[in-house]
C-alpha cells in the first residue's frame, strides 16, 4: 500500500505485513450482538452502564494521564493470518507515545528477519524509524496523519490509543455484554457500532483532524468494536474492525486491538529533531 503525504509532496510506501504492502483480510469474528444486553438493561446489583461510558473513555484516560500500551494489527491473506504487535507507552496529556512494532515475515512467524520500526505518535504526526527501503538507518520518515486516506488508524501498523479511544465517542447501538476479568481487573465489556463522522465532529483538536480525514478511507463510515471499561471508566482494551474503500478485496478488513494498563507510568517521548528527518523517497520494498 503506498500512502501519498499531500503536505510535503513526498510519497510514503508503508508495508505493513509480508513485505508486500498492507495485506487486509475477512472480517473476523466476534462482532455478533446474538445474546447482547440491551445497554439500558440493569446488571444485578448495581446501577446499568451506559453508552455514555464508552463515549466518555476518552476524557478518563487523559484524566490519567499515561499508560503502557500493547497492540495488535490482525490481517489474513491467501489463508494466513498475520499479526503486527506492538509494545510502548502513552501520554494522553500531550498526545505523545512510542511504541516498538515486528511485522511479521510472509510464513506469520513474529521477528521473520525484519528489524523492528520505532514509532513516535505526536499531534498531527507519525515518525517512523526503520521505516522504507533506501532511508539511512539514523533517520526518521515524517508523515502527517490527515494527510492519510484513513487517519493513520491502521496505516502505521498501531492505532494511536488516544484515536482508538476518540473514536468511540461516535458509538452508536451499544450493547452491554456483562462484566469479565481482564489482567487480574474487573472490567466492563460493551459491544457496539461507532460513527466516524460523528467521532471526528465530538473529538478533540488533537485527533479530530485524523478521524476527518479517515471519514474517505473505509467502505463505510461504522466501524465495529468490542471495548472494555474499568471501575474507573478507563479504557483497558479496545478491538476495533475497519474496512477498506480503496486498494483491498471486496470486504476486506484489519483488526485493530490497544490494550492499556499501567495508567500513571511515566511515559518520556521526545520527538526527532528536524535534521534527522528524511525527506527523500521512500522505495517500495521488495517481497
Amino acid at each position: 500500500m503506498v500512502v501519498q503525504d499531500r503536505r510535503s509532496g513526498g510519497t510514503v510506501a508503508v508495508a505493513m505485513a509480508c513485505g508486500t504492502g498492507l495485506a487486509v483480510g475477512l472480517l473476523t469474528s466476534g462482532c455478533s450482538p446474538d445474546g447482547a444486553a440491551a445497554d439500558d438493561q440493569e446488571p444485578a446489583g448495581r446501577a446499568a452502564p451506559t453508552a455514555a461510558e464508552v463515549r466518555d473513555s476518552a476524557d478518563a484516560l487523559v484524566r490519567a494521564g499515561s499508560a503502557t500500551v500493547r497492540t495488535s494489527m490482525e490481517t489474513a491473506s491467501g489463508g494466513t493470518r498475520v499479526a503486527i504487535r506492538g509494545t510502548g507507552g502513552y501520554d494522553f496529556a500531550t498526545s505523545t507515545g512510542r511504541l516498538r512494532v515486528v511485522l511479521p515475515d510472509p510464513a506469520g512467524r513474529p521477528s521473520g528477519g525484519h528489524q523492528p520500526i520505532t514509532e513516535i505518535l505526536a499531534p498531527g504526526a507519525l515518525f517512523m524509524k526503520n521505516r522504507g527501503a533506501g532511508v539511512p538507518a539514523d533517520k526518521w520518515v515524517r508523515v502527517a496523519t490527515a494527510s492519510l486516506a484513513d487517519g493513520n488508524l491502521v496505516t502505521g501498523g498501531a492505532t494511536d490509543p488516544l484515536a482508538a479511544a476518540e473514536l468511540l465517542r461516535g458509538a452508536r447501538e451499544v450493547t452491554y455484554q456483562g462484566e469479565e476479568w481482564l489482567g487480574g481487573v474487573r472490567v466492563r465489556h460493551y459491544r457496539g457500532t461507532t460513527d466516524i463522522a460523528a467521532a471526528a465532529a465530538a473529538a478533540s483538536p488533537r485527533t479530530a483532524p485524523a478521524l476527518a480525514a479517515a471519514g474517505d478511507g473505509f467502505t463505510t463510515g461504522e466501524v465495529p468494536f468490542d471495548a472494555y471499561l474499568d471501575e474507573a471508566g478507563r479504557l483497558r482494551k479496545v478491538r476495533q474492525w475497519f474496512r477498506f474503500a480503496n486498494g483491498a478485496p471486496k470486504g476486506a478488513s484489519v483488526t485493530s486491538t490497544t490494550e492499556l494498563s499501567g495508567f500513571g507510568t511515566k511515559v518520556a517521548v521526545q520527538l526527532p529533531d528536524e535534521r534527522d528527518i528524511y525527506a527523500g523517497k521512500i522505495a517500495s520494498p521488495t517481497p
